[in-house]
């Protein structure tokens, strides 16, 4: 049996427990995980094969025992330690901003003083910054989560599947919203004005079996678009929105995510990591494609992102309509997505990155 070691001690908890998941029943490879306090506490399981770590312990964490192969989950900080681990073990690191991992050591420092000088600076002095691009030169192996993303140097990990495809039957027809409420990912005024405007349609044919909807913010707003969706809320005699101004716990997340009739992911194509830009469905994931694979929802996605994968839909102009229409088609998430076919998928790309 091959041993992998997973470490996480920055940032994606959801991506570990993911992996977690489908790795539990593997009886080709164990896995070690190693994780910070702040990923361990949103952790679901526990086990002798989960342990605590930090940037100061994983160096010798790791040489206590023999790995096949070390899997790093984020490299946005930590970057002098996650150099001597690629350096010296057959590593494999997620990369979840493309652009980020072909920035130059000089342009990295440059980005320091545009925003959150403090904390760049102690990336810079205290972390090794301009070690970036180094650490994923020499992991032997780039890994992606998004199959619209794997080249000849991008490897994709599969790690989604679809845990939950029970269709619900709503009373009216309910468009979930799923993500961080800010205009920064996604594009909440085209969703708020399509909401008003069909709101006015309504108004002019009460009888129209559309205005029977509600449409579900499934993030924490941020302050001027939780101000924007009360106005909007206000506003509404015929259509329902629910939104939150709290962080949406893990059991609220996944009860409405299983009810939702259709997700609604207006992503913005346009976005930024440590001042670098980055291009959704280009250079970065979504978090929004693993959402719909989880529980088994077709995804309406701006016309002018880029995937090839079945359930992802491009969004029409009559958007509204769109989401009727996709209420009552079926797409076989189990067949396609299902665990044991994940793993079955997720164990030969181990093999391959241990063997290569």
């Amino acid at each position: 049996m091959k041993k992998i070691a997973y470490i996480e001690i920055d940032t994606h908890a959801e991506i570990a427990q993911g992996f977690m998941e489908i790795m539990q029943d593997s009886d080709e490879f164990a896995v070690d995980y190693y994780f910070s306090k702040k990923i361990k506490d949103q952790i679901r399981e526990d086990g002798e094969n989960i342990y605590l770590s930090d940037s100061s312990m994983i160096l010798d964490q790791l040489k206590s025992k023999k790995y096949d192969l070390v899997i790093i989950g984020t490299v946005h900080r930590y970057f002098n330690t996650f150099l001597a681990i690629v350096q010296q073990y057959n590593s494999a690191v997620i990369a979840h901003n493309l652009n980020f991992i072909q920035t130059s050591a000089f342009r990295l420092i440059r980005n320091i003083f545009k925003e959150d000088l403090i904390y760049r600076l102690k990336l810079w002095w205290k972390e090794g910054l301009v070690s970036a691009p180094e650490v994923y030169k020499k992991a032997k192996n780039l890994l992606v989560l998004d199959q619209g993303l794997a080249t000849e140097n991008y490897c994709f990990l599969p790690i989604f599947y679809t845990k939950n495809e029970n269709k619900t039957e709503n009373a009216v027809l309910t468009v979930v919203v799923p993500g961080g409420v800010s205009q920064k990912r996604r594009d909440y005024k085209k969703i708020l004005s399509i909401i008003k405007e069909k709101e006015n349609d309504v108004k002019k044919d009460p009888d129209a079996k559309a205005g029977q909807m509600e449409f579900v913010f499934l993030g924490k707003a941020g302050e001027r678009e939780l101000k924007n969706i009360i106005a909007l809320e206000r506003s509404l005699k015929h259509l329902t929105v629910k939104y939150f101004s709290e962080r949406v716990s893990a059991p609220d997340f996944e009860s409405w995510m299983q009810k939702a009739d259709v997700l609604w992911c207006p992503v913005q194509q346009k976005t930024e990591f440590f001042s670098q830009k980055e291009t959704y469905g280009i250079t970065k994931m979504t978090g929004n494609i693993g959402d719909a694979i989880t529980y088994g929802k077709l995804a309406v996605f701006p016309g002018n992102y880029p995937s090839a994968l079945p359930f992802i839909v491009p969004e029409h102009e009559n958007v509204i309509e769109q989401f009727q229409e996709l209420k009552s088609r079926n797409f076989d998430f189990h067949e396609n997505y299902g665990k044991q076919i994940v793993q079955q998928r997720l164990e030969e790309v181990l093999k391959k990155l241990i063997s290569t």
